[in-house]
């Protein structure tokens, strides 16, 4: 038998849906005493829900072939959202579904009173979120007097969200002799301390792998200019093609802008938020289920727990925040013995913080460009040529109407349209820009490898004509200064620090130098950028020649009326920042 020790009526909903071999964490669980509590680690996608109901036949079924008639609850699944608990609901129905098992689900968002008729009429499993559980429960509409087996889905995700109190008053309620399973994707030490409370000599099973990534899932990281993010998505949606795709964003008001400028392009795309009532959510996850929609936006919290099928990308729009987000995220894809890939768009700004998250999470990620038009198109074409639909076998009716078009044109004719079908379906590539000089740095030579450095480029270079001025209607009455102006430049323009030269800093403005090779890519960038007031950058001309340096401040005395300050210049060749402007001192007046 695949499944060892597998209650009968179990087995066969298992073989009917194609189980062949356990994973390593249902093969752990089905191994361990069925008397004992469980505190269980696993890598998302690693068949959790089934290996907790399997667990629970035993305490649930007993030696009963099938449950008896249904009354108060006889098992208890907590989880930390709406999309999760459904899930895990539709899992358990399958499952026992030989064994006559009513579930109902108990979620935040959807009719209380029609759960509260459900709960009255009878059911053997119950599964919901923390909040309406404890209000169910609170409101004398759940019984938990007959529980046998409680089981905590995602236990760590669920104190993340603040449902310690939820939790605690729940499982304060429920019999002391039930047998408690907790499955959590790290055990810290919150949730140690929780298993200590409420579980009584629970056995430890840990199936994570924590000297290796996920052997299933593909990481990338595309670096790209930080107002290019948008583009970046567009083409790594159209570049991989994935008939599902999650697509994280940190925040609800970057998922319904980013939503919004998918569909504008013409993408098939669902957003899924916190904001949006459970209708709605449940018609967005519907609609990628059915494959009417392609791609999803969502926020961490919306997306946890979501199993999509055919769930090939992830891409993560805002970078999460450590290294447990970026692990959940990526666990989205490459379930089940499938592939998947995880692509993080790094910003230049942001490229440190990308590296440290891989480091963190011990990941070997590619680092490449985005995707280019013409790489995407040349996909489309191989997409095309590989199209099922061609190798297909016409109908009679198909192959008269073929007959019908060939007559009144020509072959060549009837494929260029078929291809100009294909394309309009496809929304346009982005042209976008890639600095290739930004690698990653396994792929540069070492210091014993590289080439002797030349002279090195000093301000007069650039002043002899080698590079192309520009200006910001900031100065020293602004308090500019480069430590702050650099990476502004870089920023807006897209370029690095090696691409500014001289930077001349004047009472009311500030005129600064971009390389020849750069000058192209930063003028098409300012150009779209369009910052207004102070911070828009404008061509300008050269300024006039420095003024000669004084090594030391003149002495008091006699001296010529004074006139405008010179400007300060910043020259790329020295460590040391230009002197800043005095503020003049005010003095409190006595009295």
């Amino acid at each position: 038998m695949p499944f060892p020790q597998t209650h009968p009526a179990l087995a066969r909903a298992l073989q009917a849906q194609g189980y062949g071999e356990p994973t390593p964490v249902q093969a752990a669980v089905l191994a361990a005493p069925a008397d004992r509590d469980l505190l269980v680690s696993a890598q998302t996608g690693s068949g959790k829900t089934v290996a907790f109901g399997l667990a629970a036949a035993g305490p649930l079924l007993g030696e009963a072939d099938r449950f008896g008639r249904p009354g108060a609850p006889l098992g208890l699944v907590i989880a930390p959202t709406r999309e999760l608990a459904m899930q895990v609901s539709r899992e358990l129905a399958w499952l026992y579904a030989e064994a006559g098992v009513r579930v109902e689900t108990c979620v935040g968002g959807t009719d209380a009173r029609r759960e509260q008729r459900a709960l009255a009429a009878g059911v053997h499993i119950v599964v919901g979120t923390p909040g309406r559980l404890r209000d169910h429960l609170e409101r004398g509409n759940l019984d938990l007097s007959a529980l046998k087996v409680v089981v905590l889905d995602e236990a760590d995700e669920m104190l993340d969200l603040g449902f310690r109190e939820d939790l605690e008053e729940i499982l304060d309620s429920t019999p002391v002799e039930r047998r408690t399973l907790l499955f959590s994707a790290t055990i810290a030490r919150e949730i140690a301390t929780l298993a200590r409370r409420y579980q009584r000599d629970a056995e430890r099973i840990d199936t994570t792998r924590r000297d290796e990534a996920h052997g299933d899932i593909e990481y990338r990281a595309v670096r790209v200019a930080p107002n290019e993010l948008e583009k970046a998505v567009v083409n790594l949606l159209r570049y991989f093609e994935s008939p599902g795709a999650l697509v994280f964003c940190a925040t609800r008001e970057r998922v319904r802008h980013l939503y919004g400028a998918l569909r504008e392009r013409g993408f098939s795309a669902v957003a899924l938020s916190g904001e949006l009532s459970q209708k709605e959510r449940d018609a967005a996850l519907q609609a990628l289920r059915d494959g009417h929609a392609r791609a999803c936006v969502a926020t961490d919290v919306a997306a946890r727990g979501l199993d999509l099928p055919d769930l090939g990308l992830v891409i993560h729009a805002d970078l999460p925040a450590n290294k447990a987000g970026l692990l959940h995220r990526s666990g989205r894809t490459g379930r089940a013995g499938r592939k998947g890939v995880s692509v993080l768009i790094a910003p230049y700004n942001k490229r440190r913080i990308v590296e440290r998250l891989f480091e963190s999470a011990n990941i070997e990620a590619e680092w490449s460009g985005p995707p280019s038009a013409e790489e995407i198109r040349a996909k489309d074409q191989v997409r095309l040529l590989e199209d099922p639909i061609l190798n297909e076998t016409p109908s009679p009716e198909d192959l008269a109407l073929a007959q019908r078009i060939l007559a009144d044109r020509s072959p060549e004719a009837v494929a260029a349209a078929l291809i100009r079908l294909h394309r309009a379906r496809l929304p346009e590539p982005e042209e976008m820009f890639d600095d290739v000089r930004d690698r990653t740095p396994d792929t540069r030579p070492q210091r014993s490898e590289r080439p002797e450095r030349g002279p090195r480029r000093t301000s007069d270079d650039y002043s002899a004509g080698d590079g192309a001025w520009f200006r910001l209607a900031v100065g020293r009455t602004n308090n500019a200064d480069p430590k702050w102006l650099i990476p502004l430049i870089c920023r807006v323009g897209h370029v690095t620090k090696k691409d500014i030269g001289e930077i001349r800093i004047f009472d009311r403005e500030t005129k600064f130098e971009i390389s020849r090779e750069a000058e192209p890519r930063f003028r098409e960038a300012i150009k779209a950028a369009g910052q207004a007031g102070d911070m828009r950058v404008e061509p300008a001309g050269a300024p006039g020649p420095k003024p000669p340096r004084t090594d030391r401040r003149p002495g008091p005395g006699p001296g010529p009326a004074a006139g405008p300050r010179p400007a300060v210049a910043y020259d790329p060749t020295r460590s040391a920042p230009p002197p800043k402007a005095r503020k003049p001192k005010h003095r409190k007046a006595n009295g």
